[in-house]
């Protein structure tokens, strides 16, 4: 079954009077349970159709459907509930709330009503069961400047799955961290997504990141190659 599908994605921006083409026709299918990398060179587009694939920037022309639904020819409401209740984001800065602990800002996707149904005691058993899963349970009550680089990562991973998101859009995870570190990263990513089988997008430029996922398209020319 197809999960996620763009069809002839264009997008452009103007930058002091000149107008920059990002996007020109991209168009991408992802299965159900797929783990799909986007590689291409520095300014090819792959955070930019990222975020047009998430819902978090709209793009000039073309459609973007989950699970069948159009998501920019939904209300900018329904469109948000969608991002809250379906996607989980990770990227390559954690954006983490200083002010907040580890489970709270774990909690985060979930305070919204309107995309998480459960009571505070199932939302915060939730977390803390994620907090586990990325090794980081005993760190729950620590705050994110307490945690080194790799953990405040694995946070964010336990965030972006905190309301059970059928999709993970991932936007250099591992581009802030040294090798071994975001080895671990990569670890509790997949291992997390595969075990609740879901789907994965992940923009890189490691290739043996790429390599671990079920295929990889490059983009080039604002355009899947």
């Amino acid at each position: 079954m197809t999960m996620l599908e763009a069809r002839d994605l264009h997008k452009r921006y103007t930058v002091e009077k000149q107008t920059v083409n990002v996007l020109s026709g991209a168009s991408l299918s992802v299965q159900a349970g797929e783990s799909v990398a986007i590689v291409g060179v520095s300014g090819a587009g792959k955070s930019t159709l990222l975020h047009i694939l998430g819902g978090l920037d709209q793009p000039d022309s073309g459609s973007v459907t989950l699970g069948g639904r159009d998501l920019y020819a939904a209300s900018s409401r329904m469109r948000a509930r969608i991002r809250g209740r379906e996607i989980g984001f990770v990227f390559q800065s954690y954006h983490l709330l200083p002010e907040l602990d580890v489970a709270e800002n774990v909690m985060l996707p979930a305070m919204n009503r309107l995309c998480y149904e459960g009571d505070p005691a199932q939302r915060h058993e939730r977390a803390m069961q994620l907090l586990e899963a990325v090794g980081l349970r005993d760190r729950a009550h620590h705050t994110p400047l307490e945690l080194s680089g790799g953990e405040q990562q694995r946070a964010a991973v336990a965030r972006a799955l905190m309301n059970d998101p059928r999709l993970i859009l991932a936007d250099e995870p591992t581009g802030n961290l040294d090798a071994q570190t975001g080895g671990r990263v990569v670890e509790a990513l997949f291992e997390l997504s595969r075990h609740a089988e879901r789907t994965l997008v992940i923009v890189t430029h490691d290739e043996a990141l790429a390599a671990q996922c079920d295929r990889a398209v490059r983009i080039d020319g604002g355009a899947i190659a």
